[in-house]
């Protein structure tokens, strides 16, 4: 699986950790950006991320900043996207067994680079569950279009 990943300063350090994660679990990635540790707008990379997912040039995302709580505003601007904050493993379970999670996002400064890990190899490897879960991601897609029409 081909997964977008980007941070803005205050998650490069937790980005470089979770890459390793990807690799190991045997998926590719398409880092974003940043690559600095000099202060930089989430927004900058959240959109590059959230773009990518959104259009369908990468299945699934990562983003992470400070607290998850700005990428997370970011990303659910964007049609098709439903990104869960998660800054424990069984909201990270649950945003892809009944939400279909497509964009993870957590919070560089909330949680340390293990547990980082560990919610990333859970949410990667959690199917979506579908059945009646389906159904209220039917619903989420009909509100998404009704919004973007006004």
């Amino acid at each position: 699986m081909l997964i977008a990943i980007g941070s803005d300063h205050a998650g490069l350090e937790m980005k470089t950790e979770i890459i390793a994660v990807l690799k190991e679990l045997g998926h590719e990635y398409t880092d974003y950006g940043t690559d600095t540790p000099q202060s930089v707008d989430y927004p900058d990379f959240g959109e590059k991320v959230s773009e990518a997912v959104s259009t369908g040039k990468t299945e699934r995302g990562i983003l992470i900043c400070g607290t998850g709580i700005g990428m997370s505003i970011v990303a659910n601007k964007f049609p098709n996207i439903r990104a869960s904050l998660c800054n424990e493993l069984f909201s990270a379970k649950m945003s892809r067994l009944h939400n279909d999670a497509n964009i993870l996002v957590l919070g560089g400064r909330i949680i340390g680079k293990d547990l980082a890990k560990e919610i990333v190899r859970t949410w990667m490897t959690t199917p979506f569950e579908g059945g009646r879960h389906a159904n209220r991601l039917k619903k989420i897609t009909l509100i998404e279009e009704k919004t973007v029409r006004r």
